[in-house]
């Protein structure tokens, strides 16, 4: 059963697993339209859908959830597995400006702390609830590092020794998606546990994909690990960070290869790209028969998901900023890029002067191609408000705002010089080409950054599964990825 669901990230990796879905929990309409086109879970008799509309988990209960799926039987004997990430906004530091900015507009006094009491934080208690109420045999929870420190409170701990006290052994720990060959720096908390009648103790996926993390990445682990030693934790476990001897990670380049190319402004100045809803589900074939790279012969082939062509190659309609990304250097944040406009305005307006033309911003000519250039956001308050990709490494963590602005994510690319489409926010998420995604444009994106990435999930699940001595099933990271099998094990990591 996948709580908080979302369109299926970690569904589909349990699912690759070996894990059937039995059930799932998801508010979100378009999300939850997703899940249900790519799962179809069906109750016993097969013959009705579980989960095609949107279902809250604050008044859902397990009870509700089975009696709809016509399950029979005590509900604490339904499910073996129960998964979840509970929503991370309101523990994301990201987050927390907006939420503040909205309690002042609403005149409260406590508008700097609106962080800790948005009503999301006490969702893994719906969480607790469902477990209490099934009784699985193992579960997992996801969510972001900041829940490690949410207003000095470790909410990691508070919710395993929850656990605890319904019969679970717990661990969490951090881990990097980025780390199982993921091409994207995605840290997350990780929690795992099996009741104590099963006698096994939790354990994690051994990192298989190496990566030097960029300094913000390296913080906030640091950050963690103070909080960790100050207030001290039972269930805790650190994972040593990949060795240098294994597999890169891998690469933007390594994961958006075969898709075709789109050159923005061509198509914008042929008027292939409008203003307008952009259709996720429009087809779009390859640029070569076979898979070029050991991720896209992963993202094409996936087990269950196999497809000879693939939907959502659309992005955003841009028109000022597409030149400007041409000229952005891959790497740059929009500090860099602000900057550079800036500079290109002010000897655009010098070479003006030299030739004795006016330069007063109420001539038309000055103020068209200044108003075509100036970006208008305060670089000291949105330093990542922007950021070109570099082909040469996974990229860093994709937002749920994808769904409102995709600068974050800016294709390193400088010929075809835009922001990256569905299809490849979905691969360096690493859904399969064969996944898809309801709604539109805007609703795809959001799907996909609130989404924990199935390549992820499923190294999870197998750790599980090990866990849980099921039976040896082939590895799809052995036979896709070329991974060795010797490799790819577990850890009880350091307390």
């Amino acid at each position: 059963m996948d709580m908080f669901a979302g369109c299926g990230g970690i569904s589909l990796g349990f699912l690759t697993a070996g894990f059937t879905p039995v059930a799932s929990v998801e508010n979100d309409l378009w999300a939850a339209r997703s899940h249900g086109a790519n799962f179809g879970i069906r109750s016993a008799g097969g013959d009705r859908p579980a989960h095609h509309v949107p279902r809250d988990a604050i008044t859902e209960t397990a009870e509700t959830v089975f009696a709809n799926l016509e399950l029979t039987g005590a509900t604490n004997d339904q499910i073996d597995v129960l998964v979840g990430g509970p929503p991370c906004q309101a523990f994301a530091r990201v987050g927390r400006a907006k939420l503040r900015e909205q309690a002042r507009r609403r005149e409260e006094v406590s508008a700097d702390e609106a962080f800790l009491v948005d009503g999301r934080v006490s969702l893994w208690q719906r969480y607790v609830s469902f477990i209490r109420a099934t009784k699985p045999v193992a579960l997992l929870m996801e969510n972001v590092p900041d829940i490690l420190n949410h207003g000095g409170t470790n909410v990691a701990e508070l919710v395993s020794k929850s656990l605890a006290a319904e019969g679970y052994e717990v661990a969490y720990t951090l881990l990097n998606a980025a780390w199982y060959g993921v091409p994207q720096m995605r840290e997350r908390m990780i929690l795992v546990g099996f009741h104590r009648a099963a006698g096994i103790e939790p354990r994690f996926p051994a990192p298989t994909h190496h990566i030097n993390l960029p300094s913000g990445y390296i913080s906030s682990k640091n950050a963690a690990r103070r909080v960790l030693k100050i207030e001290g934790s039972a269930h805790h476990r650190w994972i040593d960070d990949p060795s240098p001897s294994a597999v890169p990670a891998t690469s933007a380049s390594e994961a958006l290869v075969d898709l075709p190319p789109l050159y923005a402004e061509e198509m914008l100045r042929t008027g292939q790209i409008r203003r307008g809803a952009k259709d996720p589900s429009q087809p779009v074939d390859y640029t070569n028969n076979e898979p070029t790279t050991a991720y896209s012969r992963l993202m094409r082939d996936w087990f269950g998901f196999a497809t000879k062509a693939t939907t959502g190659h659309v992005f955003r309609y841009l028109p000022r900023d597409y030149k400007i990304f041409a000229e952005a250097q891959p790497g740059w944040e929009y500090p860099q890029i602000h900057a550079y406009v800036e500079r290109k305005i002010a000897t655009w307006l010098a070479n003006r002067k030299r030739r004795g033309l006016t330069t007063d911003g109420r001539a038309s000519d000055v103020s068209q191609f200044v108003s075509s250039w100036r970006i208008p956001y305060d670089p000291t308050k949105f330093p990542n408000k922007w950021w070109k990709l570099r082909a040469d490494l996974p990229v860093r963590t994709l937002m749920a705002h994808l769904g409102k602005d995709s600068y974050s994510h800016i294709h390193f690319d400088s010929e075809q010089a835009r922001t990256i489409t569905v299809r490849e926010a979905a691969r360096l998420q690493s859904f399969p080409d064969g996944f898809v995604f309801k709604g539109s444009m805007n609703p795809a994106f959001k799907q996909i950054g609130n989404a924990v990435p199935p390549l992820f999930a499923y190294a999870i699940a197998r750790g599980m599964r090990e866990c849980l001595g099921a039976p040896e099933t082939s590895d799809m990271r052995v036979a896709l990825l070329g991974l060795s099998r010797a490799k790819i094990t577990t850890t009880e990591g350091r307390a």
